[in-house]
């Protein structure tokens, strides 16, 4: 994306767009997956790709929130001494065995994942979801600080109609998942509002509000559990 000087009047419905990254993330997932099947790639390299591929082409932003988030919770600090630590720019611990986690747990399970185009849609669809939710929280969640870049684009936001596009995209990508598989989508979907109620939870107990950080730590673990969904549910039917 070229470089950009936000100002106020050109963020009122930046949010709504936020799901068609999600939406291009998904498209090259499935074309990382057609190439792979055409050239017959093993299974550690097709899930070598499609854990780093999300990664590359966000430039890492939400895994870096995702790491200070793990850092702050981890320090099991003050309120205050929580929110200052999601400011840090240094790496702790916790964001360190968190990260490699991070990466082991999504690689073992693209590993254990049955190659099926149906299911690889869904998820692509997943991603277009995990945001659309993601930035329902910045329109509707308290925010724990009255500065930073979700603080501004929060306030900056037409909350109430950018609530409604992005519910919009909720029913009908939830919808197309549902037509898809009904089994697996549900689970995708019910693991995914799971995730979410549990994100407003933490961020209202530990940290009053929701942060940019915190958005990104809820993307990522959001994602995460929706591939854990269609793996467990793969084996189980």
């Amino acid at each position: 994306m070229p470089r950009t000087e936000w100002k106020k009047e050109d963020m009122r419905y930046v949010m709504c767009f936020f799901p068609l990254v999600g939406l291009v993330i998904g498209l090259v997932l499935c074309g990382w997956g057609w190439l792979a099947g055409y050239l017959r790639i093993g299974a550690g390299l097709f899930a070598g790709g499609m854990t780093v591929l999300p990664v590359l082409l966000t430039g890492g932003i939400h895994l870096d929130g995702f790491c200070d988030t793990l850092d702050a919770l981890g320090s099991r600090q003050s309120m205050e001494r929580k929110l200052e630590i999601l400011k840090d720019s240094n790496c702790g611990a916790f964001a360190v065995i968190g990260c490699c986690l991070f990466f082991l747990i999504t690689f073992c399970l693209w590993t254990e994942w049955k190659p099926d185009r149906t299911t690889l849609c869904l998820l692509a669809l997943g991603f277009v979801w995990s945001r659309a939710l993601s930035g329902l929280s910045v329109v509707q969640f308290p925010c724990a600080k009255t500065s930073g870049l979700l603080a501004m684009f929060s306030n900056a936001a037409a909350k109430q109609r950018t609530a409604w596009i992005l519910m919009g995209y909720l029913f009908l990508f939830g919808g197309l998942m549902l037509l898809l598989q009904p089994v697996v989508g549900g689970a995708v979907l019910g693991t995914s509002l799971g995730m979410f109620g549990f994100y407003y939870h933490v961020s209202r107990k530990e940290f009053a509000g929701i942060t940019g950080d915190l958005a990104g730590w809820f993307l990522q673990l959001c994602e995460l559990v929706e591939l854990a969904a269609v793996v467990l549910v793969q084996k189980w039917i």
